[in-house]
């Protein structure tokens, strides 16, 4: 199979009410803020549309990625939790895909190589429609799902995933990059010390 058109959504509506006040998305990463790296190379790995999904600091987020080929949406349910945000991404989709990366906005060490990796482990999967990165008993993120699930995201990934076990391919990267996101002060301190 050749390569896979997929369209990316990335989640940047939460609070981080684990950062001590700081919002993780809008911390700083080299000269950048960390959802701007994200989602700069979410595009660089060059999916047919990026829906980026905001919520808690609509004006700062949106403000950290302007003038990037992104569109933006407002989902007015954000603090009801995650599967509203996917919902609300999904729903913003147009552009013909095969399949929808379902990606996280503090999810900073992740390159455009690793999305494309990742596409490429959906595109080439034996079996199932949902393809999930796991390693020593974790699940990691971006989940890629092919189009004809998308209509089960109401719901969320989490539940979709656990609701039908035959249909995940656990794709085992050599890699941890998949299984590191940016919750804690301590998380942010370790993401500096390697970034």
């Amino acid at each position: 199979m050749g390569t896979l058109r997929f369209s990316a959504v990335v989640l940047a509506a939460g609070s981080s009410t684990r950062m001590q006040g700081r919002h993780k998305l809008l911390l700083p990463l080299g000269d950048e803020p960390v959802i701007r790296r994200t989602v700069r190379e979410v595009l660089t790995a060059g999916p047919a549309e990026t829906v980026v999904v905001t919520g808690s600091h609509e004006a700062e987020v949106s403000a950290a990625l302007a003038g990037l080929p992104v569109k933006l949406t407002f989902n007015p349910r954000h603090a009801e939790g995650q599967m509203t945000s996917v919902a609300t991404g999904v729903a913003a989709l147009t552009a013909p895909a095969e399949a929808i990366m379902i990606c996280l906005g503090d999810m900073a060490l992740l390159g455009a190589g690793d999305y494309r990796e990742l596409a490429a482990a959906h595109a080439a999967r034996p079996h199932g429609s949902i393809t999930v990165p796991r390693r020593g008993g974790m699940r990691g993120n971006p989940v890629v799902l092919s189009k004809g699930l998308a209509g089960g995201l109401n719901l969320g990934c989490r539940k979709l995933i656990d609701d039908h076990p035959e249909e995940v391919y656990a794709y085992v990267p050599a890699h941890e990059r998949f299984f590191v996101d940016l919750d804690t002060p301590e998380d942010y301190a370790r993401l500096l010390a390697v970034a």
